[in-house]
């Protein structure tokens, strides 16, 4: 297990916010936990990180025949993979893949990656002018030869960038799901959708298992800068592989472990046992950012007047050793009390994020609502939707739920259903629908 020396890597440091006091019989503890990570990857924009090879890049485009329609989508995947090579930093090892029904190395074309400079750089974007569109569509063998390229490299940062315009049509989805299942914890990834006529659940499901990001970028035109982007935000991460340790004392167990900032990620089912009543959840590679986390404990009930530690969460970092270290942490309480001003007082941050969840869900369903024909289904959650996004300052999203529903009244969620929705203002709402605010401050 690699990891970045420590003059390069961020550091952390955790901050809980919870209401310890609760009524007398509850057993139930819920605390939002903030992450901050600061002196390392980016700083003015600028990568910290100049020398390595501390990190590896993939970028995966889609070549099938689809791409061809219109011809300037495969134009603008050629263009925006070129500004995403532009932004790799020296010293970065890299590769270009081509995916069809099959994955083909574009660049180095040598089964291995190869190191960024000025010549390297200007090779692959002179290789780029052999990508066509032609094929089919086959993402789990992209996924899997961007895996056996990684290998050819010792870094600790290892990261791909997929695009696609279609569905995953030529391999079974049980062969997709294995590969991610295979290649989650050995790099991250994010993932695009080009247009419209790829499927949302299908590569969200992708960035999800892979610990990246997702979006929809209907215009063809804009990839370059999303891609440039893209490539920035990989270039400032500082170290990999770390994880949200939750230790809990004997009689309490872990109910759910969520990221809520700046994305709903549920972690819950993704930890690994870190000895005992200690859980490691994947939080993937960091920069200088802040991320938030929900946790909620079970806890025994306890008499007026007692009090617990419920739990105690920490960052961890994966050491050159093989071993790990925690490097910051933060306490759960819980104080069992019979002033009712106390124990009914909710947490803003735990009432903020929660709103956010319900958002995300509420979008969701009612998109799936709408899709199915369930009109009166669609129009309640989505009303909901515009409610929490209005009460939680979730700006984004409500100007993305106004172009598929019109707003009668956003504090009441009071809402009708448009009648013709534009493919592409669906499909970014729900896509988009997992991108929370962070709590006011």
């Amino acid at each position: 297990m690699a990891v970045f020396s420590k003059s390069t890597a961020p550091q952390f440091a955790v901050d809980i916010y919870q209401n310890e006091y609760l009524p007398e019989g509850a057993r139930e503890v819920n605390a939002i936990v903030t992450v901050t990570a600061t002196g390392g990857g980016t700083s003015g924009g600028l990568p910290l990180v100049t020398q390595g090879p501390g990190a590896a890049v993939v970028i995966m485009v889609d070549c099938s025949g689809s791409m061809d329609d219109p011809p300037t989508k495969m134009h603008n995947a050629r263009q925006a993979t070129a500004a995403a090579i532009d932004t790799i930093r020296d010293g970065v090892a890299f590769a270009v893949i081509a995916g069809t029904h099959t994955a083909r190395e574009v660049y180095p074309a040598d089964g291995r990656l190869t190191v960024a400079d000025s010549t390297t750089r200007h090779q692959a974007k002179q290789a780029l002018r052999t990508l066509s569109a032609d094929g089919g569509t086959a993402i789990g063998t992209w996924l899997w030869l961007a895996d056996e390229l990684f290998a050819t490299a010792d870094v600790p940062i290892r990261h791909g960038i997929l695009l696609t315009d279609g569905r995953n049509e030529h391999e079974e989805p049980g062969a997709l799901w294995a590969m991610l299942d295979a290649c989650a914890g050995r790099f991250t990834c994010d993932a695009r959708g080009v247009g419209t006529d790829w499927e949302v659940k299908e590569l969200t499901g992708i960035a999800s298992a892979l610990l990246g990001s997702v979006d929809i970028v209907a215009d063809p035109s804009g990839l370059a800068d999303d891609f440039r982007q893209m490539m920035e935000n990989a270039m400032g991460k500082g170290v990999a592989d770390v994880a949200l340790r939750v230790w809990t004392p004997q009689g309490c167990e872990i109910k759910w472990v969520r990221q809520v900032a700046p994305t709903v990620e549920d972690l819950t089912l993704r930890r690994t046992e870190a000895g005992p009543r200690a859980f490691d959840h994947p939080t993937g590679s960091w920069g200088d950012e802040a991320r938030d986390y929900h946790v909620c404990i079970r806890i025994p009930a306890t008499e007026v007047g007692q009090e617990m530690l419920a739990a105690r969460v920490s960052l961890v970092l994966p050491q050159p050793d093989g071993t790990t270290q925690a490097v910051s942490q933060g306490l759960v309480r819980a104080f069992w009390t019979d002033d009712m001003a106390a124990s009914t007082h909710i947490n803003p941050q735990v009432a903020h994020y929660t709103g956010q969840a319900e958002l995300a869900q509420a979008i969701q369903e009612g998109l799936e609502a709408r899709k199915q024909g369930d009109f009166d289904s669609a129009t309640t959650k989505l009303g909901r939707a515009v409610q929490l996004a209005s009460a939680s300052g979730n700006d984004d999203t409500a100007k993305l739920l106004a172009k598929v529903v019109d707003v009668v009244d956003a504090a009441s969620g009071t809402v009708r259903l448009r009648a013709r929705v534009a493919n592409a203002d669906e499909m970014t709402l729900e896509t988009r629908s997992t991108k929370t605010v962070r709590v006011r401050k």
